[in-house]
Order: structure tokens, then C-alpha cells, then sequence
């Protein structure tokens, strides 16, 4: 039965069968869920298992399957149980952008989990962090330069699959051999990375919410400090690097945007001349499209904050041998600046400084009272 959830508007429904019936990570709402032949349409079917790893599987068997179903699947050796999270006409464009080519063979899905089948699923989960803590102690006994940041064992027990980082290539064959002798079980070592391991591990970010990567993200994009300094970011490693120490994702996400508004300001080389003086580029609000000049190139003297449209107007102004009486336009009043030391960026580096200008002015003071009193004795 389909159970209609009313938008803000009014003026349609969504289907509950598109939405997730339990909190699981990369979760994908199916919107095309209450169309009557949607699970018929197509023979694969979208299963989960623990995430963020998914697989693509053919319903040969026609079963009658939902989001949520949880499944038994074919897998090598024996088989796995996962949960399902689509069917129908949105699998082949998931195929698509889990970048799967036209033709791959598809392994099957066996049926409908049993409870037997979800009692072995279980005790197999049970002995997964165990065995995380325990192949690291081995792995740092036998020297190896290696990270087991995860552990996931297949439904039936017979296999396990151990995600690492390494910095360097990793000579592992003695250690698989050591494993399949410790915990009985067929052995598949997977390498990940920093962005990787901190999707499995997942948490919040500093934006309060959960992780991208944790939560709706598949494919890292590579992120480089050329995002941060059209953005105009502080160039702070502290402040641009995420969980994963490495640079944020999210500065990939308006960093277009920024480039297409930096191509309406005028060059920041440029100097603008008035009678009284002349103003260098100091700071821009490179959204609102407000330039902040100064008439000192290293400090902050005389500020003027005016529009990108009224900095292209004295350019152009200047290029004509004309110079206007204000920066500013006839009429208009600069807008009061807060002197609020609240509403300063202050990093640990600026503290760090301050002590450190704080302890030297003070021993040079030291230093000159020392030898005034030298002088009164003598």
C-alpha cells in the first residue's frame, strides 16, 4: 500500500517506497517508487551491504522485491546478504554512475534472506571489529607499513575483506597467509584511501552536519589550493583540511561560482587615482561584487568599500585623464566598519605571535633597565 506524504505546497506527493525505511549511509531516494510497473521494468536490482560498498544484481528469479528487502546474493565463494535500496527504471543510470559498461556480467540473486541466513549474517558482524583489532597487532608485529582501518565479513562467514592504507606498495602475501590461519576464512585485502576511510568511519564536519563522503558522496574529486585562494580562503591547513587531513570536498562545491563572479571585478593591480589621493586594492566580497580599497598598498589607511560597477566607472574615469573628487558616489556615505574584535579572524598562529612580540619587547626592556642602572652605579 502506498503511503502519500503530502510537499510544502500542496500541489503534489511523494511515495514512501522512494524513501529509506532504515538509516543507512549513501542512501538514494527513489522518486519513480510508486509507478506500478517500476519493479517489473528492469531486471537489476541495486543491494547494499555494509556501507558504503554496493553491488548490482540480476532478480532472474523474478522476485517480488522492495526497498528494504533484505536478500541472499551469489557471491565468490558462497553467498551474501545485503539490503535492497532501488529497483526499477533508476538502476541502469546508478550503473552508469558507478561507471559499470553496457554488457558486464551481473551475478544473481538467490532469494529473500531466510532466518537462518540472517542468523549467520549476524554472528559474522559480530566478529568483525575483533578481528580489525586483532590483524592490526599482526600486521605491526610482522613490520609492515600498513593501516586496517576496516573489516567486513560476507553474510554466509566464509570470506573477509580488510580495507588498509599504505603510503608505499605493501608486501602482503605472508600476512594473508597468517590471517587464513588465524580466523579461518578466505582473505581479500582492499586498498583505500584517506577520503575513503573516513566515509566508513564517517562523523560531523566543522558545518555541523555528517560527512559528505559518509553520506552521499562516491567519486572524490581531486581538491587543490587553487579552490581556497579564488574563494579568497585563508590559506590555514588547520582550517582546509577535513577529517581525512586532507583537503575539504566542499571547496569544490561553489568554486565555480566564485570564478564566475571574479570575472566581473576589475584586476586588483589596478590603481585608482582621485584628487585628494590614491587607493590600492586592499579586499573584495567577491559575491556581493564590493571592493574595499586602501590608501596604503600594506595596511589598512583610509578605506573605502565601493561596487565593482563604481571601481569600473573611476577606471575608466582615470583612463580619460579625469579624476573625481571621491571614490565614492556623489551622495553615498561609507558604510560604518565594526571595530569589534569579535568579528576578526583570529587564528592560533596570530596568538602564538603575540606571546612570542610580548616576550621579546619585554626582554629588550629588560635589557635597557639593566643598563641604566649600570650607568646610575658607575
Amino acid at each position: 500500500m502506498t503511503q502519500e506524504f503530502m510537499c510544502g505546497n500542496c500541489t503534489g506527493s511523494i511515495c514512501a517506497r522512494g524513501c529509506s525505511q532504515h538509516a543507512d549511509k549513501l542512501n538514494t531516494y527513489d522518486w519513480m517508487a510508486d509507478l506500478p510497473d517500476n519493479a517489473t521494468a528492469c531486471e537489476m536490482v541495486e543491494v547494499q551491504f555494509k556501507p558504503p560498498r554496493k553491488g548490482y544484481f540480476l532478480n532472474s528469479n523474478h522476485l517480488p522485491l522492495v526497498k528494504g528487502d533484505v536478500v541472499a546474493v551469489e557471491a565468490s565463494p558462497g553467498h551474501d546478504v545485503g539490503t535492497v535500496t532501488m529497483t526499477g527504471r533508476l538502476v541502469p543510470l546508478q550503473l552508469k554512475k558507478a561507471n559499470l559498461k553496457p554488457g558486464t556480467p551481473l551475478r544473481k540473486i538467490y532469494r529473500k534472506a531466510r532466518q537462518n541466513d540472517i542468523d549467520k549474517y549476524n554472528e559474522a558482524k559480530k566478529r568483525e571489529h575483533g578481528t580489525m583489532i586483532e590483524s592490526r597487532q599482526i600486521a605491526l608485529a610482522m613490520g609492515l607499513k600498513m593501516k586496517i582501518g576496516d573489516v567486513e565479513y560476507q553474510g554466509d562467514g566464509n570470506k573477509a575483506i580488510f580495507y588498509y592504507i599504505a603510503d608505499d606498495r605493501v608486501d602482503f602475501r605472508q600476512l594473508i597467509k597468517v590471517l587464513a590461519d588465524r580466523f579461518h576464512v578466505r582473505i581479500e585485502m582492499k586498498q583505500i584511501g584517506a577520503r575513503q576511510e573516513a566515509g566508513r568511519i564517517g562523523g560531523i564536519g566543522p558545518c555541523g552536519r555528517e560527512l559528505c563522503c559518509a553520506t552521499w558522496m562516491t567519486n572524490f574529486v581531486s581538491v587543490s589550493t587553487a579552490a581556497a585562494r579564488f574563494q579568497d580562503l585563508s590559506l590555514n591547513p588547520q582550517k582546509l583540511a577535513g577529517q581525512c587531513a586532507k583537503l575539504k570536498c566542499c571547496m569544490n562545491y561553489e568554486v565555480d561560482q566564485y570564478m564566475e563572479s571574479l570575472k566581473k571585478l576589475p584586476s586588483r593591480e589596478i590603481t585608482l587615482h582621485t584628487q585628494d589621493s590614491e587607493y590600492f586594492f586592499f579586499k573584495a566580497d567577491i559575491l556581493a561584487h564590493k571592493i574595499t580599497y586602501s590608501t596604503d598598498k600594506k595596511a589598512l589607511v583610509g578605506e573605502q568599500t565601493i561596487t565593482a560597477r563604481r571601481a569600473f566607472e573611476v577606471m575608466q574615469m582615470n583612463r580619460n585623464g579625469q579624476k573625481p573628487e571621491s571614490l565614492m558616489e556623489n551622495g553615498s556615505e561609507p558604510e560604518p566598519q565594526s571595530n569589534d574584535l569579535l568579528d576578526q579572524d583570529i587564528t592560533r598562529f596570530d596568538s602564538k605571535n603575540s606571546k612570542r612580540k610580548k616576550k621579546k619587547s619585554g626582554k629588550k626592556h629588560n635589557r635597557g633597565g639593566d643598563g641604566g642602572n649600570a650607568a646610575s652605579a658607575s
